[in-house]
């Protein structure tokens, strides 16, 4: 089990939009906003596992690692969704929010019901659920 996941995205209001609004419907909600970081803190019911989400400088450097805003690496996020009916409120609030369709909610085969979206950044995010 993880303890966070961090990522950078290029434009921090944009993206938290998208996160804030297909995330809610999966419990996951800002628990704490850093303003000096241009970031936030994404969580559920605990405080641990948490999401932390940073808008990317100009030009900048991370523990030794260059950032550099229009340089992205394109990441898969997997999340567990409560039910269903989630997994369509992710899908449809993330398209609402700036989301691209990436693979409509859908039976993925043995028991997976999930959803696929790509946000503003090209990452894939998905929700789904196992029965």
């Amino acid at each position: 089990m993880f303890d966070h996941i961090g990522f950078f995205v290029s434009d921090f209001e944009t993206s938290i939009a998208f996160y804030e609004a297909c995330l809610e419907p999966l419990g996951i909600t800002v628990v704490q906003r850093q303003p000096d970081f241009n970031a936030a803190i994404l969580g559920g019911e605990e405080m641990f596992p948490f999401i932390w989400i940073g808008g990317t400088p100009e030009d900048g450097d991370y523990h030794g690692t260059p950032l550099k805003r229009g340089s992205n690496r394109p990441m898969h996020l997997a999340l567990k969704a409560p039910s269903e009916l989630a997994v369509r409120e992710f899908y449809s609030r993330g398209l609402a929010s700036g989301g691209r369709c990436n693979g409509k909610p859908e039976d993925c085969g043995d028991g997976y019901f999930a959803a696929y979206l790509i946000d503003p950044d090209g990452n894939n995010i998905e929700a789904g659920i196992r029965q």
